[in-house]
């Protein structure tokens, strides 16, 4: 039997929770989890909203002595460098490795950066608490904001800048927000409500540039060539899967082009022995055949049961119907299942504000979409879990 332990890289939500499943599930051995962040293991959703607004300082996921009782070896601020898969030897970055026995990968996303833009203070990305901690120490004497990019992250970041009562410019170069994971259509209803809340909101158009002076970002030019004022910019174009430190490794990564990721079949494991992968960073692979990314918080937890149960021998459990939800101002957006791909996209509801959105893929039911429509979401997941394999 080895003594060398089961290695878990990337202390997000992906990580922890793969290592409280593997206690759960009886593993007794040890246990080591890697975080290149100092702080605990934190929860990144209320980081756009409570968190950035000054309602909560805190989002701490386990304190320190859970990892002791759990017999969790928590190392902090430390990264891996690279890997040896043969030797089954991790390097890390202070110059010290590690050996392992099992290698679990959940290193997850890092925000993509626009190249050439100033160095200047009241400009952010939004990925981890010190971000967030810098965003909100600057949202506090702010009064006009541009938000690049009406993802999830944008429009959670533009509605938390709105109740702070700051004037908002969200950009964003597709013909609607969210229109890259909802679509067009659905997308234009999300637009809809930012404009009813005040947020001059600029579809088609993307940023040229930003403008400083005295060390401060002061505006920019639009694609366009329209000019804001802003004294806070947040650049949310998406986010890359951290597989750098991977590049010698000879485990298998899936074309940038694709959404990047490490490729895993549907239980975490990669094609490299002892090696797997889950969370955001992780590309799996679906019923159809077909590897994804799914970048979802509940995600991570049901990865996490199932990585755990393949990699104990023990029965998995049942796939479960990927769900996502964003809060902005006072209506939770719910997507449960696919949208993806949709050929068809039915409105059913809509009321001005709230509605509720059908997609369909070849006549079969493989995503719903709901704003303020909690209820009449939740009780399609049967349908869409038995028609997640036909698709």
């Amino acid at each position: 039997m080895t003594t060398h332990p089961i290695v878990i890289v990337g202390a997000g939500l992906a990580g922890l929770r793969t290592a409280e499943e593997l206690r759960r599930a009886g593993y007794d051995g040890p246990l080591v989890l890697l975080g290149d962040e100092s702080r605990l293991p934190y929860d990144r959703p209320p980081l756009s909203k409570q968190f950035v607004r000054g309602q909560i300082d805190d989002t701490t996921l386990r304190p320190a002595e859970f990892f002791a009782e759990k017999a969790i070896e928590l190392r902090l601020g430390v990264r891996a460098s690279g890997v040896d898969t043969v030797a089954r030897r991790l390097l890390l970055s202070d110059g010290s490795a590690l050996d392992y026995d099992q290698l679990i990968i959940a290193t997850g996303l890092r925000p993509k950066r626009i190249p050439g833009l100033p160095e200047a203070s009241g400009i952010h990305v939004l990925r981890s608490h010190d971000d967030a901690a810098a965003l909100r120490a600057d949202l506090s004497t702010a009064r006009r904001a541009l938000v690049v990019g009406a993802g999830f992250i944008g429009c959670e970041l533009a509605a938390s800048f709105r109740a702070q009562d700051v004037e908002v410019v969200l950009v964003e170069p597709q013909p609607t927000p969210l229109a890259a994971s909802l679509g067009e259509q659905v997308g234009a209803l999300v637009g809809r409500m930012h404009r009813e809340e005040g947020v001059d909101l600029r579809c088609g158009v993307g940023l040229d540039s930003l403008v400083a002076e005295a060390g401060a970002v002061t505006g920019a030019r639009l694609s366009d060539g329209a000019v804001v004022q802003a004294d806070l910019v947040v650049i949310g174009v998406g986010s890359a899967p951290v597989t750098d430190w991977l590049a010698e490794s000879g485990i298998p990564l899936a074309d940038r082009r694709e959404g990047g990721g490490v490729l895993a079949d549907a239980s975490g494991r990669t094609s490299i022995e002892n090696v797997w992968a889950l969370g955001d960073v992780a590309a799996w692979r679906h019923p159809s055949g077909r590897h994804r990314r799914v970048e979802h918080w509940t995600n991570a937890g049901e990865q996490a049961q199932l990585l755990a149960a393949a990699l104990l021998g023990a029965e998995s459990p049942a796939p479960g119907v990927p769900y996502v939800w964003s809060d902005q101002y006072n209506v939770k957006i719910q997507v449960l299942g696919a949208p993806g791909g949709a050929d068809e996209i039915r409105i059913i509801e809509d009321d001005g504000r709230k509605f509720l959105a059908h997609y369909l893929t070849g006549g079969v039911l493989t995503a719903v979409v709901g704003a303020g429509m909690v209820g009449k979401v939740m009780k399609m997941r049967a349908e869409l879990a038995a028609n997640a394999v036909s698709v």
